[in-house]
């Protein structure tokens, strides 16, 4: 069996960026084991050939790994049995591959999605439409915005929230407009990632929610100011489904 127990600890390496790795290396039970294989993994890259090219290229080499997370498959009722209504997610990160697996939804794959800054928003933009055509409810995720924050490039963030609203939630709400039938759209973020932090933090995200059945309030932004003014408020993450769902 693994070593590894609740006890072991290890840290995500986006939460250590510019940032000395000298104290947040694993530890805990089993760590010795992860970080014998981090430090051999040294000499394992130094003259890989991916490596040797990135450097002719003028590009930084991926010097060693870095092992972090531990859990275990969580156990939910599919989103159908659930909901009543079947889904599918785009996404080009593992995370929600995986998140989509365990609700019973199918990936929808998008040509072009990178989970970078790089993405194509619009071939996003277009699958989602499509998909829309087969399923209930789809998902879009996009990380372009996240790893902006984690680079700590304000330019970039920019850049990637203006290509959501043009090319995603654009063409989309056109196509929900166009349409008889009743429809709801929901816009938020799963956490904020501060600029001047570089990383992951916890607390309240602002959301917009348009379509059938919803008023609109008096908030004129879409902002975590915004949204503090706002009556409609989640404590709980998981209830704003039920919420959104709900007569339409």
């Amino acid at each position: 069996p693994a070593p590894f127990t609740w006890d072991t600890r290890s840290t995500p390496p986006h939460d250590l960026t510019d940032k000395s790795v000298a104290d947040d290396f694993p530890r805990g039970p089993g760590s010795g084991l992860l970080n014998e294989l981090m430090s051999a993994s040294v000499e394992w890259f130094a003259n890989h050939p991916v490596n040797t090219g990135r450097i002719d290229a003028g590009e930084l080499p991926a010097t060693n790994l870095w092992l972090w997370g531990l859990g275990k498959r969580p156990q939910l009722p599919s989103f159908e049995q659930r909901f009543g209504v079947r889904g599918a997610m785009i996404t080009a990160v593992d995370l929600l591959r995986g998140l989509a697996k365990l609700l019973g939804w199918k990936t929808v794959d998008v040509p072009g999605a990178t989970g970078y800054i790089d993405t194509d928003y619009a071939a996003k933009g277009r699958h989602a439409i499509e998909a829309l055509g087969e399923f209930d409810i789809v998902a879009v995720h996009v990380e372009a915005t996240d790893e902006a924050s984690h680079e700590g490039r304000a330019d970039r963030k920019i850049e990637a929230t203006e290509s959501i609203d043009r090319d995603i939630v654009g063409p989309i709400l056109d196509f929900f407009e166009s349409s008889d039938a009743p429809w709801r759209m929901l816009v938020t973020p799963d956490h904020p990632t501060f600029l001047r932090t570089k990383t992951h933090t916890h607390g309240d995200v602002p959301l917009v929610v348009a379509g059938t059945g919803i008023s609109a309030d008096s908030a004129q932004a879409y902002s975590e100011e915004a949204a503090a003014c706002s009556s409609l408020e989640f404590r709980q993450g998981w209830e704003l489904m039920a919420w959104f769902l709900s007569n339409t």
